[in-house]
């Protein structure tokens, strides 16, 4: 059993920057990818930021340019750094992790984008 606890989130103006912490309960190398999806009401979940175990990372098309995930594998976290944030930014955000063949989930953060 894998858990993630997920921090960071809150409220901030247009232009801001937050960035989300993801902590987990084994050893990131233990992990096939890690990711950052996010919800906003009405919505369905989607996919804002992935990282293999390898490294190699991919975003939503909305997000590039303005988000940043990483991990630090001696910490066992994962981050997203957002800057830029825009109003269309704000949903709960969910860390996620996948050990083959099953997948985590953290329970969430809320991020607002508001001015």
């Amino acid at each position: 059993q894998v858990q993630l606890v997920e921090s960071g989130g809150g409220l901030v103006q247009p232009g801001g920057s937050l960035r989300l912490s993801c902590a987990a309960s084994g050893s990131l190398f233990s992990f096939n990818a890690m990711g950052w999806y996010r919800q906003a009401p009405g919505k369905q979940r989607e996919l804002v930021a992935g990282i293999t175990s390898g490294g190699t990372t991919n975003y939503a098309e909305s997000v590039k340019g303005r988000f940043t995930i990483s991990r630090d594998n001696a910490e066992n976290t994962l981050y997203l750094q957002m800057n830029s944030l825009k109003p269309e930014d704000t949903a709960v955000y969910y860390c996620t992790v996948v050990r083959s063949p099953h997948g985590y989930w953290g329970q969430g953060t809320q991020v607002t984008v508001s001015s």
